[in-house]
């Protein structure tokens, strides 16, 4: 008899928190990008980023990070999948690395509490910017934590 030996995928980069706003507070304050991904790296965002099929840009740290996203999925309250359709990140061998994955947010609500979960599918530890993106993802979600508690 043949053994057969399951690989595990590696995990996307993922990072949850829970805030006492609404599924639907959060659910608003998502699709305005600008909400979320600016202020640590002179960003700038342009396009539209609430309907199916909308498009923006995202831009960072004087050129170093551009990437262009499209609303995938969208369901009103639980979900959010913007897909990555450009990536050009000079600071990597290969600048594209992001192209074809997907920014999530999940939220749910069990009794007062509304949880967010954020993962970058497709951004797994074996990606090259891997360690420094999920550092500044980190320091995102941090900031996107603080103003939905305090906001």
């Amino acid at each position: 008899m043949e053994a057969t030996v399951k690989k595990n995928k590696p995990k996307s980069f993922s990072y949850s928190f829970g805030t006492t706003k609404t599924a639907e507070e959060v659910f608003n304050f998502l699709l305005e990008v600008t909400n979320w991904w600016t202020g640590i790296h002179e960003e700038t965002i342009k396009g539209k980023s609430a309907e199916i099929n909308d498009e923006f840009s995202f831009s960072a740290g004087g050129g170093v990070h551009f990437s262009k996203q499209r609303l995938i999925e969208l369901v009103p309250y639980s979900k959010i999948v913007w897909r990555v359709t450009e990536s050009d990140l000079t600071f990597l061998k290969a600048p594209d690395e992001w192209v074809n994955t997907k920014l999530c947010f999940d939220i749910t609500t069990e009794g007062k509490k509304t949880t967010i979960t954020f993962t970058h599918s497709g951004l797994t530890p074996l990606f090259e910017c891997y360690n420094g993106c999920s550092t500044a993802w980190t320091a995102y979600m941090k900031n996107l934590e603080q103003s939905l508690i305090t906001g």
